[in-house]
């Protein structure tokens, strides 16, 4: 059974993309919505960590015997200016991409084996990364005119 490299993969991902929405959070500081919103969200990673807690007990964490193609490298600084706060966004989005097909994946395996512990944990965990996108994509909608055009 390869389920615990998934959840093994999810537990990291999740740990990565809180600690980079804690990075952006402050690098950001001066836009308000964006330094609120991401605790917010980063919090939301970490209870779906702990949540994830009793499943990794059950099931196991492991890595996969194949070499890593796509690492998951956090964001450890954070750009300036209005571009800057785009290219950041861009990231979070990717990682929050990565957290969110991880559920899908990890969901078609909780059916499959009838689990409704993991349906419940994935389903309440995947619906809150949803929202995260979500956000993301609305607050790159709303940087991106100034980013790209007025920004000199």
């Amino acid at each position: 059974m390869k389920l615990p490299v998934y959840l093994g993969l999810l537990h990291t991902s999740e740990g990565t993309l809180a600690a980079s929405l804690r990075q952006v959070s402050e690098g950001h500081g001066h836009e308000p919505d964006v330094h609120f919103i991401c605790h917010t969200l980063a919090a939301q990673c970490d209870a779906h960590q702990e949540a994830l807690a009793p499943l990794l007990e059950r099931y196991g964490e492991a890595k996969d015997d194949e070499p890593e193609r796509l690492h998951i490298d956090g964001l450890s600084t954070t750009r300036t200016g209005p571009v800057g706060l785009l290219r950041d966004l861009q990231d979070l989005y990717l990682l929050a991409s990565l957290v969110d097909i991880t559920w899908t994946m990890i969901k078609q395996a909780a059916q499959g084996l009838r689990d409704a512990e993991l349906l419940g944990v994935v389903t309440a965990c995947d619906r809150e990364t949803a929202i995260q996108i979500k956000w993301l994509q609305t607050r790159m909608k709303q940087a991106a005119p100034q980013a790209l055009i007025l920004a000199g």
